[in-house]
């Protein structure tokens, strides 16, 4: 899992071709596709289900990184990893036991991500770090996107970082909120891997150009660069 990671927020896209707009930004550069599923219940914001996962899947070997902002969690879980998903994301105050939500995201056959509003708490990582395959920062508050980035956030993405280190653990660190190419050099340094940007991306000119300049700030901030990770059979 070396190196860093763009992940495209589809939440931003153009929804009357969509699936042109998943093929156009893998093809300028993005690692994973991200969707953001909100579902009136965890989040005041409605956005899409598995059908739409099912419907992109063939369109890309790129990974679908789901981050799951619903309530209940488990039966989605379920229905994401049969329409194509290869990471799924949930927020530890959205279920019942932490660990059974993991354990079930692995037996469907996904990675496994932890995900962290701005006032969660880090101690949610203590028990289970060593057993997920991510953690999302958020670094605005869930239910909408286009929101600016809590720049507060930084010391808890550094402390985070730290965190992964001490379990020496294989564990991506994701940061998803305003992320742009002016911040995402600090979001960088302050130890984040793989990026999550929408409205950044995809309402710019050049989705290439935008992916690009994202990339050479990381890369200056100290990241190295990497390659497309082939999505999961």
């Amino acid at each position: 899992m070396a190196g860093h990671r763009i992940a495209a927020s589809i939440l931003s896209a153009d929804f009357a071709r969509l699936g042109e707009e998943v093929e156009h930004v893998v093809r300028a550069g993005a690692d994973f596709i991200h969707f953001d599923v909100m579902d009136r219940h965890y989040v005041p914001n409605l956005t899409f289900g598995p059908m739409v996962c099912e419907a992109i899947r063939p369109l890309t070997l790129a990974p679908i990184d789901v981050h799951l902002m619903v309530t209940p969690v488990d039966a989605m879980v379920a229905d994401f990893a049969r329409a194509g998903a290869n990471l799924i994301s949930f927020h530890p105050e959205a279920v019942d036991h932490v660990d059974r939500t993991i354990d079930l995201i692995h037996d469907c056959g996904c990675r496994a991500g932890l995900a962290l509003n701005p006032a969660t708490p880090l101690a949610w990582l203590d028990h289970v770090l060593g057993k997920i395959e991510l953690v999302l920062v958020m670094t605005v508050n869930p239910g909408f996107g286009g929101q600016k980035f809590i720049r507060g956030s930084l010391a808890k993405i550094r402390d985070t970082r730290k965190r992964i280190e001490a379990c020496n653990g294989d564990v991506l660190l994701e940061v998803d909120g305003g992320v742009t190419v002016d911040n995402i050099a600090d979001i960088a340094a302050a130890g984040a891997d793989t990026f999550v940007t929408g409205s950044a991306l995809f309402k710019s000119a050049d989705y290439g150009r935008t992916i690009g300049a994202m990339r050479a700030r990381v890369a200056a901030a100290g990241m190295p660069g990497c390659g497309l990770i082939e999505a999961a059979s």
